[in-house]
């Protein structure tokens, strides 16, 4: 029984407790909060906030589908798409007979990015290490942007293969052109260089920048975050090469005129020099060479000296060199004959108060004698017979004061004043080569007038395609050819015994020219004891085949004088550049006395 009621009373439903008295009973359909009426502008304030959301969003949608589409995929396509630019190959330049003097050769280039970059303390030190850098300094670097720095532009092949061998995270390399120049320091001041972004900055890779540039290529692609392509896009764009420029530059000449102006500036402790070399029937520049020079592959810690080209860049008062054209005007205008005598005696001569003097007294001297011996008083009388305007125009005829047309950055103008301005004393200093200025690469081509039978001829440095090589070209007529060669007899008188340039002789050809020397301009004098000497003739004299010009500037070890510091170095590049050229010797070798020991004339300036 016991087990059953217990079984019956477990069946039965519990009771509920009861409930207590602190517990409050709460009727929610009595309560007044939702017995109250809720206000109809509440409810229509709630749709018309979620039709004007609604309305946002579709014109948000309109104006980035329809409006601003364009902008948006531009957006869109930067952070995915990159324009690769394709470089073109910048064009050679080479000599006239094809040699190179520069041109581009793949180089790799370094880089990274910061924010990926990972590497370990000898890591980092071996890399600083190979770029030629100090691990701070590397650091900074790598400090400058987080997502792009150059670490070396346009390193070795070596240096970069050692650093690939390195495993950094965060650095890459890329593929760009390196300029070379076979010719280093001899061809420098002609050929120029380019900067690490393969621009003209001097020379040939200045002058003709635009030709030799080319055009570069685009390629359209999509890059992901490491840099890495991984489709193309769009249609390509192929780089267009640069043009190569020949020059009529010879290598070989330029190189050899380079040693012997180098050699003389060594040997006369010189401050610089200069050489220039012409040809005399088609106008070409077969060498221009200055000294002090620089390798164009290595310009770290250049000094402004360095970079000058002196023979188209400085100008100077030309001296002596200047009365050749006095004579050639007074045997041209029938003035004189080359056998006139000048009285020069007692060796000065005093104009409005100033006084003109030669080296020593020469007493009575004819027209060619006054040029053999640089007599500045028979210069002067002869030039006191032209009219002011008439002497200015015999100047500028033969193109001082005016820029050469050469086409090539630097070249100056010089000086020559208009002639109304001219006081008879400045005539007469200019009838020597004082009052006015010019460069050396001036003095060179104006010499053409005798060199080609009485014409200015155009100069060039760039080949003609539509000229045969070695053809004679016209110019403007100055002279006539009478008088040029007559002046070429009197400029041959200069180079033999009792001339002011024995020194300059050849062996084996005939040479003729004009030796200078004067004083340096300093403030608003001269220094006494600087000087700038030089040198200016052409050869074989009959028919000359080329001009060439020297200058030294600053010799100071006891010569200074041109027919003693500029003389010899005309005498080797000329004979050189002759063989070269493969011109027969017009002199029977065996008689002809050539020595040092010739004394030179002493130059008056």
């Amino acid at each position: 029984m016991r087990a059953a009621d217990a079984l019956h009373q477990a069946r039965q439903p519990a009771k509920a407790p009861k409930p207590s008295a602190n517990v409050r009973s709460v009727r929610y359909s009595t309560s007044p909060l939702l017995a109250s009426k809720t206000p109809p502008w509440r409810s229509k304030f709630l749709v018309a906030l979620v039709g004007l959301s609604f309305c946002v969003l579709l014109g948000r949608a309109a104006y980035i589908q329809i409006v601003g589409s364009a902008f948006f995929l531009k957006q869109g396509e930067i952070r995915y798409a990159r324009t690769l630019e394709l470089p073109a190959s910048r064009g050679r330049i080479v000599d006239r007979n094809g040699l190179i003097l520069a041109s581009s050769v793949p180089a790799p280039s370094i880089w990274a990015i910061p924010k990926d970059f990972e590497a370990d303390k000898s890591q980092k030190a071996r890399l600083a290490r190979l770029l030629e850098m100090t691990p701070s300094e590397l650091g900074a670097r790598l400090d400058d942007n987080p997502n792009f720095v150059w670490l070396r532009r346009q390193a070795d092949d070596a240096v970069a293969q050692q650093i690939l061998a390195l495993g950094v995270k965060g650095v890459h390399q890329v593929r760009e052109y390196k300029r070379k120049y076979p010719e280093g320091e001899a061809a420098a001041h002609v050929v120029g260089f380019t900067n690490v972004e393969d621009k003209g900055q001097e020379g040939v890779e200045l002058a003709f920048q635009k030709d030799l540039a080319g055009r570069d290529g685009t390629r359209r692609v999509i890059k992901d975050r490491l840099g890495r392509v991984v489709e193309d896009i769009g249609e390509s764009v192929a780089p267009i090469d640069g043009r190569d420029i020949e020059l009529t530059v010879d290598s070989k000449v330029q190189f050899f005129a380079y040693q012997r102006i180098r050699d003389a500036v060594a040997e006369n402790k010189a401050k610089a020099g200069s050489v220039v070399v012409l040809d005399a029937q088609t106008g070409e520049v077969l060498a221009m060479a200055n000294v002090p020079s620089y390798s164009p592959a290595d310009r770290r810690n250049l000094s402004g000296a360095q970079l000058r080209n002196r023979a188209i860049t400085d100008t100077f008062e030309p001296g002596s060199t200047m009365k050749p054209f006095i004579a050639g005007w007074a045997l041209e205008t029938g003035r004189v004959t080359p056998s006139t005598v000048i009285q020069t005696s007692p060796g000065r001569m005093t104009l409005t108060g100033s006084t003109i003097s030669d080296s020593h007294p020469h007493g009575d001297l004819t027209v060619s004698e006054v040029i053999q011996k640089s007599s500045n008083v028979g210069a002067v009388r002869m030039a006191m017979t032209f009219q002011p305007r008439e002497m200015w125009e015999l100047y500028s005829a033969v193109g001082f004061g005016q820029k050469p047309q050469l086409g090539f950055p630097g070249a100056v103008t010089g000086r020559l004043r208009p002639w109304k301005t001219w006081r008879p004393i400045e005539q007469a200093t200019m009838s020597y080569g004082y009052g006015l200025s010019a460069s050396l690469f001036q003095i060179a081509h104006a010499y053409t007038v005798f060199a080609h039978d009485g014409e200015l001829i155009p100069v060039s440095m760039t080949k003609n395609p539509n000229l045969p090589a070695g053809a004679p070209v016209s110019g403007v007529r100055v002279l006539s050819a009478k008088t040029a060669a007559t002046v070429r007899d009197m400029l041959r008188l200069v180079t033999l015994p009792g001339g002011t340039a024995p020194k300059a002789q050849v062996v084996g050809y005939s040479v003729g020219g004009k030796s200078g020397t004067a004083y340096k301009q300093e403030g608003k004098g001269y220094a006494q004891k600087k000087y700038r000497a030089w040198f200016v003739g052409m050869a074989p004299i009959a028919q000359p085949r080329i001009i060439v010009a020297v200058m030294v500037d600053e010799p100071s070890n006891g010569k200074w004088f041109g027919g003693d510091v500029a003389a010899p170095v005309f005498s080797q590049v000329v004979q050189q550049t002759l063989r070269m050229m493969g011109v027969p010797p017009d002199l029977d070798v065996k008689p002809q006395i050539v020595t040092k020991d010739i004394p030179a004339e002493e130059e008056s300036f």
